[in-house]
């Protein structure tokens, strides 16, 4: 199938139900397959407001919001693309597309470093230029998206990724060496903190995020 067949399957493994996007020549392949059930395509008329909406969707149902966006028409003004992933830390995925991998790098039409933009207002981000790396990547985004502390992960995949054809080989585990989830708070740190607030004259905690 081709990687763009392999994108959708991967968002219906991950039970993707919709996603908010700006569809663009880099990705004619991915919308053609859009067409097909069970995944539904809500347009927007602004990169950015897909951005807000994933994060919208994400609060309003608790599950990953997925954004999809087209390379970089306005690589002058980044903020265009990291606004709504910066308002917020709630899981939502966003997909953008980027020149062939050949041309990275060489001032091409419509390239803009999205990776590196993005990479202070994101949880994790990724760029995909082989096709082999694709499914795991895309899983390891929902993963890294959902668990510990829920944030906004990028995945930017070039535009010959999506045209190549390839086998996919479904991902039933996502191990990522040095990534730790923890559950459970430090006794030792716990009481340290008791302790704090205990002897504090005017105590003040500030506890969970905005």
């Amino acid at each position: 199938m081709s990687g763009a067949r392999m994108l959708v399957e991967c968002l219906v493994r991950e039970g993707v139900d919709c996603l908010f996007g700006y569809p663009g020549e880099s990705r004619f392949r991915f919308m053609n397959v859009l067409l097909r059930p069970p995944l539904r395509h809500v347009l927007v008329r602004h990169e950015e407001n897909a951005a807000f909406a994933a994060e919208g969707y994400a609060r309003a149902t608790g599950k990953v919001g997925v954004l999809l966006r087209h390379l970089g028409p306005r690589r002058h003004e980044p903020d265009d693309r990291a606004g709504g992933r910066h308002d917020g830390f709630h899981p939502h995925r966003g997909f953008t597309g980027q020149v062939t991998s050949k041309l990275i790098g060489s001032d091409a039409f419509q390239e803009a470093d999205t990776f590196g933009i993005t990479r202070p207002c994101t949880k994790h981000n990724y760029l995909v230029k082989k096709l082999e790396d694709l499914a795991q990547i895309i899983h390891e985004a929902f993963y890294v998206a959902a668990s510990g502390r829920p944030g906004p992960v990028l995945v930017d995949i070039t535009k010959d990724v999506l045209q190549a054809q390839g086998h996919y080989q479904p991902v039933t585990a996502v191990h990522l060496p040095g990534y730790r989830v923890f559950t459970e708070g430090h006794t030792g740190q716990v009481r340290r903190a008791a302790q704090l607030v205990q002897e504090a004259q005017r105590p003040l905690v500030y506890g969970g995020a905005a």
